[in-house]
């Protein structure tokens, strides 16, 4: 069923658009206080902010570290990762590709999933390399390549990221159709809540995103997607998830961890620093405010 978008979404939505083009012009506060206002609804206060997506923006402009663009490249996170926390937690890569023009598609099995190494979420799922449309999947994936974080939101750990293709072993948990993301916000090396994506691969389905703090207590907010009517359960490994993510966040003001949990082995997803890129509303609006207590900003 297609989502109806009302006329007043509509025209936000070509304004959100519209304000890339101010990008050359605008210091990058006042670029990213116009981006925020027209997408988040309130106008950002990034000289005392407050709210989590208030001080995520804060935290582009004021705390830089090359070395994060290291830990967001799908390619050389892994190399990370693995260096912290052992390569059995690693996805195993298939290929890397500098452009789709370069996959060599005979030598990837019949399952296989494909993504952009500077995306985050366009991905190609191949559950039946018979059934691939290979025009269509280079569409999408050429399509994400053009996404630049850095020059739409100010994202600076992608400003130097040369984006490339990387093929990955298809993975589902015992959904049988899906792969659970848990994603694990982290606060100078201490989790404190998560979320979880669901039906990211449901046709005709929106994704669902369910918060839980540490105690697996249901949160009552949404961030950009519903939450699922279906109880998820807590992993009989969690505590494993939450030392995991405390050692791969330590030492950086805030990052999220991203997990997988297969049959009760973990796998690493990346390393997210700006999640939604602090530019997405919580509702109800308190919950923007309580996640930006646990910033601390330097």
């Amino acid at each position: 069923m297609t989502k109806k978008i009302s006329l007043k979404e509509r025209i936000r939505k070509r304004l959100v658009l519209e304000s890339r083009k101010l990008e050359p012009y605008l210091s990058d506060k006042r670029f990213l206080q116009i981006r925020f206002w027209l997408r988040v609804g309130y106008w950002p206060n990034l000289d005392n902010p407050k709210t989590f997506n208030e001080k995520l923006n804060w935290l582009k402009l004021h705390d830089i570290h090359p070395e994060y663009t290291r830990m967001v490249d799908k390619v050389t996170a892994k190399e990370y990762v693995a260096g912290i926390i052992g390569p059995e937690y690693i996805i195993p890569t298939l290929g890397v590709w500098n452009s789709v023009d370069d996959i060599d598609w005979d030598s990837l099995p019949q399952q296989f999933v494909l993504k952009n190494t500077g995306d985050s979420g366009g991905i190609v799922v191949c559950k039946d390399k018979s059934s691939l449309d290979i025009e269509a999947a280079k569409a999408k994936l050429v399509k994400k390549s053009e996404t630049n974080y850095y020059k739409y939101n100010k994202e600076y750990p992608y400003k130097d990221l040369s984006p490339r293709i990387i093929a990955e072993e298809y993975m589902e948990d015992e959904s049988g159709y899906e792969l659970k993301d848990y994603k694990i916000f982290c606060f100078d090396g201490e989790p404190k809540y998560l979320f979880v994506a669901t039906d990211r691969q449901k046709k005709g389905e929106d994704t669902k995103f369910d918060f839980f703090d540490l105690e697996w207590n249901h949160l009552p907010v949404t961030n950009g997607h519903p939450n699922n009517p279906l109880p998820i359960d807590k992993p009989q490994n969690f505590n494993e998830m939450i030392e995991i993510a405390r050692k791969l966040s330590v030492g950086k003001t805030h990052v999220r961890v991203d997990l997988y949990n297969i049959r009760g082995k973990i796998y690493f997803g990346e390393l997210t620093f700006f999640h939604w890129s602090g530019m997405v509303a919580y509702n109800p609006q308190e919950w923007d405010y309580k996640f930006g207590e646990y910033i601390k900003l330097p």
